[in-house]
């Protein structure tokens, strides 16, 4: 099954893929990961894709789509993945639909998290995420603290903030941009008939634990 989490930054895709990716058995492609990875090993792509997200911009189609398509021919990847972050833009998910049509796939289904926009801010400053790249943990500072302050329940390795995570002006910047270039992709897929709109907020009790729980019934049956 090929999953795609769509959303504003903040609403919690990362915790709803996390679940989903254990419970279904098929790898959650995270493209931040691919990012900070390449990023940790100053490799060339990792320098050029830097400076665009310090700026709280998006990574451009000739960093991003080839990135991604290498690591859909990973051996892990061929039962489907959930990715998270990926497609941006509706020039993204053609070339996706191009990168499975190919192999015979398609996207099953497009799970898109809405949440306050307030809410998501604040949820981002107090976002802080395993330094261990094979564990990828996110915490709130408020709203799912670690066990032990700093340190991940999972993992025992130490918790960071990531450096795009720190700035509210950034935040705010990163939203805009969503809304004006990724939000189009709630019409192309839901015109596809695979979109799955859920609200995730404190404010109705309802966080990406329910939601992924709820999804992973369904399928299961």
């Amino acid at each position: 099954m090929n999953m795609i989490m769509l959303g504003a930054q903040g609403t919690g895709k990362g915790t709803v893929a996390g679940i989903l990716s254990e419970k279904l058995g098929i790898p959650q492609v995270s493209t931040g990961d691919i990012f900070r990875k390449h990023i940790k090993e100053e490799t060339e792509l990792g320098v050029e894709a830097n400076k665009y997200i310090k700026n709280g911009q998006l990574v451009p189609d000739d960093i991003t789509v080839p990135m991604v398509a290498n690591r859909l021919e990973e051996d892990d990847a061929k039962n489907g993945v959930i990715l998270d972050g990926f497609p941006r833009t509706i020039a993204q998910a053609e070339k996706l639909d191009e990168m499975l049509a190919k192999k015979g796939n398609k996207i099953d289904m497009v799970i898109n998290l809405t949440t306050p926009r307030d809410e998501i801010i604040e949820r981002i400053l107090t976002r802080r995420v395993c330094s261990n790249q094979a564990c990828k943990a996110t915490y709130n500072l408020v709203m799912h603290p670690p066990k032990v302050e700093g340190i991940c329940d999972k993992c025992g390795a130490e918790l960071v903030q990531r450096e795009d995570d720190t700035s509210e002006e950034a935040i705010r910047r990163r939203l805009a941009i969503y809304d004006e270039q990724t939000s189009p992709l709630v019409e192309y897929y839901e015109k596809k008939g695979v979109l799955r709109t859920e609200e995730v907020s404190t404010r109705i009790n309802r966080l990406g634990d329910d939601v992924a729980n709820d999804i992973v019934k369904e399928i299961k049956g």
